[in-house]
């Protein structure tokens, strides 16, 4: 993130939205705003003063072995030295902090709707360097990270939990940034099979699931593999996906009678057009290539789950690309900084493929689909 300071011809407001959004700046430039001004001075002061503004990242994954935290700093110009900013993000000491910073979570948790109390949980976070970052807008290819191998608790029995981060930056300003852990017993996938089928309907399936009461933002995929052999040629291993996109929990539908179980829906056409979409002309009777022989693996869907401060985080982001003016907006609840510190979670479950979709798929047989 480049965050280039610019005085108060760009008005700032921290607005309210309906959802409790925290800190949503909107940032924008009005012609007659601009115009007005330049009636009264053609000398436009683009700097202000340097404030040193930290940006921290961090998605807290309950399941993951490690968890990763990155801390860095804003950078501007002045007027007596301006800068190219593309020039600077590659600059590694413009971004990064000296030394390692004094940077820990501390766990929080509450009985039985009471109050949210430190637990004596501090899980410090130490500095790695990963070394294979691409190259592109920022400096690569080694990159500072901080970082924690510590286990983080899901809500259960009543018990709940939250975890608070705490950095000191070397001018002894303190930033802190409280979230909720997703990944709760309740979070589930309720679909057990799968039936797609080979004849065009405009029939859709469903694939159901319950609801993580710490989450607002989804994304669904779905995904079949298999394994393919071409003639004197070793197995190799295929797939073909969908995702269908990252969504709020309100755009799901709601299972009729429960509170919080949501599915969305899928072709029953699907499966057989995207693997004709991935075989395309390479099948068993083809001149231009050589004989191939496929086994059906399993049928995976996948459900990530993010935090409600991810879900703020997206809803910013939409409201500026579906804005029709000229509006920048930006969420962050990282108090004393910028950036978005939540948690996410993603749970697989493979769902058995019906007899009469496997029927469906050995009976196209240019596809070369045997019993394994």
């Amino acid at each position: 993130m480049i965050n280039m300071k610019k005085n108060t011809i760009f008005g700032a407001s921290n607005l309210r939205r309906h959802f409790n959004m925290k800190n949503l700046f909107f940032f924008s430039v009005p012609f007659f705003f601009l115009a007005v001004l330049g009636s009264c001075s053609t000398d436009v002061n683009m700097y202000a003063d340097y404030k040193d503004v930290a940006i921290i990242y961090a998605m807290i994954d309950p399941q993951a072995d490690t968890n990763y935290v990155k801390i860095t700093r804003a950078f501007c110009g002045s007027n007596d030295e301006p800068i190219n900013a593309n020039e600077v993000a590659l600059i590694a000491d413009s971004s990064n902090y000296p030394g390692k910073l004094e940077a820990r979570i501390v766990e929080l948790k509450s009985l039985n709707g009471g109050a949210y109390e430190p637990t004596g949980n501090v899980f410090w976070l130490d500095t790695m360097t990963l070394h294979n970052k691409d190259y592109g807008t920022f400096y690569a290819p080694d990159q500072k990270i901080y970082y924690t191998t510590e286990h983080f608790n899901t809500d259960k029995d009543g018990t709940r939990y939250k975890y608070r981060l705490i950095v000191v930056k070397p001018n002894g300003d303190t930033l802190t940034a409280v979230t909720s852990m997703v990944g709760s017993q309740e979070f589930r996938i309720l679909s057990s099979s799968t039936n797609f089928q080979l004849v065009p309907t405009n029939e859709l399936g469903k694939i159901t699931f319950k609801a993580d009461g710490r989450a607002s933002l989804y994304d669904v995929k779905i995904q079949f593999n298999y394994r393919e052999q071409h003639a004197g040629q070793a197995m190799t291993r295929k797939k073909v996906f969908r995702s269908f996109g990252t969504k709020p929990i309100e755009e799901f539908e709601r299972v009729e009678g429960t509170p919080d179980c949501y599915f969305l829906e899928c072709s029953k056409n699907w499966l057989f057009v995207a693997l004709r979409n991935a075989i395309g002309a390479d099948t068993v009777v083809n001149a231009n290539h050589p004989n191939v022989v496929r086994y059906i693996d399993d049928f995976v869907v996948s459900i990530s789950a993010g935090g409600h401060e991810l879900y703020y985080y997206y809803a910013a982001t939409q409201a500026q690309l579906n804005s029709p003016i000229s509006l920048v907006s930006t969420y962050t609840n990282i108090d004393g900084g910028s950036g978005l510190f939540s948690s996410r979670i993603t749970i697989s479950k493979t769902l058995t493929i019906s007899a009469s979709t496997k029927r469906d798929l050995f009976s196209v047989v240019s596809w070369g689909f045997k019993e394994d």
